[in-house]
């Protein structure tokens, strides 16, 4: 375990002007909170943060950062608090601290929701002060590094865990040293026998291929320094989890991989980067398609460096990445590298460097992840939007005003959209690609320039959620369809109290509502419009809210005589032997011009058809307004009716709202029963075919040897439609029955 003054001098080696007393009292407190509490492998607590604090020593990070790691569990795991936290050492210290503190508390359904918002957490302190997750990423690399002493379970759970989190998320801020150890150390733990395999795979290449890499850095280094290139070149072996992971996506296996080696030459300034590669080109002929050059288009974790392959001595593929000393830095070390960068000058407010603040594109990438979190996502969902952006690779795309775009390979132009602002994506309607039209679902590729087009009266559809590749664009669909489906609501629930009121003889307004709220409990008379047309508020309540001495008639009626109104044009009456009549009015009665228009699934309200033979326009309707579902369309000749005549709060007056041609089939039920012989069923699907009817689906029952049940959903456009196929399958000879299901 560290001692004292060793943690003292680690921080003193790159910062000279150490708050010395700071680092003591931190250690002092630390070790007396942790007292006797052992880790799993017997070893002292108090050990764990000692080391946590020595790799962030590695990294030059600040005393505060230091300070923060060796108390990073006294909260959490022992009887100190943050009050105190703050007040011994800084409100700064508290801060971090607080951060890295896991809400263990929580009431959370699930492990995932509890794994969510502890990630939310740790998020939205890192939002505040990247330093927060440079603790939790060295937090997470000693605990991987001594996984061994858990149990199989547990262990598997917390590599899976790093794999999936915190392995990406320190790729996403740069430090791709941390990441690859985090890779290999759950890569021993999840496959140990694949881990062990590539290990001594490697090992064995290593000791053969030792002359080979020496030739090849001395030869590049010569020719390098011939042009003038002073030059660091170095060659290694790739790491065990990149090698398996390459296995894995493309199905080959180890013998077939031929970029094992990769070779790193490091230069003096920019310029030298691009002299290097013209000399290596010269030198050794280049790969087609093996060439990237990530510094003039850097990643979004800031990573910058040219990526080239050639084949080298022995016909052997060399990888090489050719960067400057400074690139070279953050690209291991990441958003930590910013922390010691001195020429930018003093640090701001949260302990935040000012080159990070400007310049460090990890840092705004993970500005623009915890937007998310104001999106109102449960935990799972933006646990599940993080690492869908963690994982993902990236290409690059430009605006027609050269705006670069960085987004996961895979990504569409909708994704695109979103990325620019999320009302362009909201709005989207086209897309072109490098001045081509394509398919918003289109998959979008390096360099290419996308260019949207939109309508102000457009809105993403449901279904995009699932084509869509960003957290940002899935979230943004998500709400825009929770808006729509709310506005549609909200909009029947208008209707239903606009009639409500004008049937009970009372006048309405949104003021009188208004005052009416708090006998509702609802906070806004949008709200309560929305919750009338869910079915989670009946419109009665609400009359009685707005005049509380209103006697609703239909309520009494229901217990004795029950009459229930149908679209204005008639009565359903249930008799004694509880069969329903409908009963019009002289002149056979017309459609209440005040009921509510039905035009179909793609109105402008949540409506759907009955479930065992749906309505058809021409037929006489009833609207059921069923909790969460808006309302349900039913015959008014449907046995299935008799379920709702007790509760009149459901009954809606409706009428179809339909002129000129059909433009959309509904949804219709037809039984028959057919002879048995060949050629049967060919004349009934003719028929509906010749009708231009469409058939949904089909069952079939044998009867007896002679006859067959057959029941088929139809798709028609009116009752005239659906009474032309019905009268000619009467017509068949091989149709002994058929007529339509109301269920």
């Amino acid at each position: 375990m560290m001692r004292q003054y060793e943690l003292v001098e680690r921080v003193k080696r790159y910062n000279p002007a150490a708050n010395e007393a700071l680092l003591n009292r931190a250690y002092v407190y630390a070790m007396r909170a942790h007292g006797t509490q052992k880790r799993a492998s017997g070893d002292p607590f108090f050990a764990h943060p000692l080391e946590v604090a020595a790799i962030l020593t590695d990294l030059r990070l600040d005393d505060a950062t230091i300070v923060a790691a060796v108390l990073h569990d006294t909260v959490e795991d022992t009887a100190a608090t943050l009050d105190e936290i703050r007040e011994l050492f800084s409100p700064e210290i508290g801060a971090l601290v607080d951060g890295l503190t896991k809400l263990k508390r929580l009431d959370l359904v699930s492990k995932q929701a509890a794994q969510g918002e502890n990630f939310r957490k740790l998020l939205l302190a890192v939002a505040a002060d990247v330093r927060v997750l440079l603790v939790k990423l060295a937090d997470r690399l000693h605990n991987m590094r001594t996984l061994g002493h858990m149990p199989a379970e547990k262990r598997a759970r917390i590599a899976q865990e790093t794999l999936d989190i915190y392995a990406p998320l320190a790729g996403r801020m740069g430090m791709q040293e941390l990441r690859d150890e985090l890779e290999d150390l759950s890569l021993r733990n999840l496959k140990p026998d694949v881990y062990e395999t590539i290990t001594q795979r490697l090992t064995a290449l290593s000791q053969k291929s030792e002359r080979m890499v020496e030739t090849i850095e001395q030869d590049l280094t010569a020719k390098l320094a011939a042009q003038g290139i002073q030059a660091s070149v170095s060659g290694r072996l790739k790491k065990p989890f990149s090698i398996w992971s390459k296995m894995e996506r493309k199905s080959v296996a180890f013998e077939q991989l031929s970029d094992i080696f990769g070779f790193r030459v490091v230069v003096d300034t920019l310029p030298e980067c691009y002299a290097a590669l013209g000399v290596v080109h010269t030198a050794w002929p280049m790969v087609p398609g093996r060439y990237k050059d990530y510094i003039s288009t850097p990643k979004q974790n800031d990573y910058r460096s040219i990526h080239t392959t050639v084949i080298g001595p022995r016909s052997q593929r060399v990888e090489l990445q050719i960067r400057t000393q400074a690139m070279d830095e953050i690209a291991e070390y990441g958003i930590a590298a910013h922390a010691h960068y001195k020429e930018a000058g003093g640090r701001q407010e949260g302990g935040m460097h000012p080159r990070l603040a400007t310049e460090s594109g990890a840092y705004q990438w993970l500005r623009r992840t915890i937007e998310l979190l104001a999106e109102g996502d449960s935990p799972e969902e933006f646990l599940e939007h993080t690492k869908l952006e963690l994982f993902q690779d990236q290409v690059f795309c430009f605006t027609p005003k050269g705006r670069l775009i960085a987004l996961p390979r895979g990504a569409t132009p909708i994704d695109f959209a979103y990325a620019v602002h999320t009302d362009v994506g909201n709005t989207a309607v086209g897309a072109k690609i490098n001045g081509r039209i394509v398919p918003l679902l289109h998959e979008l590729t390096n360099g290419d320039e996308v260019e949207i087009a939109r309508s102000d009266g457009a809105a993403p559809p449901a279904a995009w959620e699932s084509l869509v590749v960003t957290g940002k664009a899935r979230a943004a669909i998500r709400r825009a369809t929770r808006s729509a489906v709310r506005r549609q609501y909200a909009g029947l629930g208008r209707q239903i109290l606009d009639r409500a009121f004008e049937r009970a003889g009372k006048s309405f307004s949104e003021d009188k509502l208004r005052g009416a709220l708090p006998r509702l409990a609802r906070a806004s008379t949008e709200d309560v419009f929305a919750a009338v047309g869910r079915g989670e508020m009946f419109s009665g309540d609400v009359v009685r809210a707005v005049y509380p001495d209103y006697k609703d008639e239909r309520r009494a009626a229901a217990s004795s005589a029950p009459q229930l109104p149908v679209n204005g044009a008639g009565r359903l009456t249930r008799s004694k032997d509880q069969t329903i009549r409908l009963t019009l009015p002289e002149g056979g009665g017309a459609a209440d011009p005040n009921a509510i228009p039905i035009r179909g699934l793609d109105g402008d309200l949540p409506v759907s058809f009955a479930p065992n033979g749906g309505a058809v326009p021409g037929d006489r309707i009833v609207g059921i307004l069923t909790p969460g579902q808006g309302v349900t369309i039913y015959p008014i000749q449907s046995a299935a009716l008799a379920a709702f005549d007790n509760e009149p709060d459901r009954w809606i007056d409706v009428r179809w709202d339909i002129e000129g041609p059909a433009t959309e089939r509904f949804p219709a039920r037809i039984a028959l029963q057919s002879i048995n012989e060949p050629g049967t069923f060919a004349q009934i699907a003719q028929v509906i075919a010749d009708h231009d009817g469409n058939i949904d689906n089909i069952s079939m029952k044998r009867r007896t040897q002679d006859f067959t049940d057959i029941t088929i959903d139809l798709s028609v456009w009116d009752l005239q439609h659906l009474n032309a196929i019905v009268a000619e399958l009467r017509g068949k000879r091989a149709v002994s029955r058929v007529e339509r299901v109301n269920g």
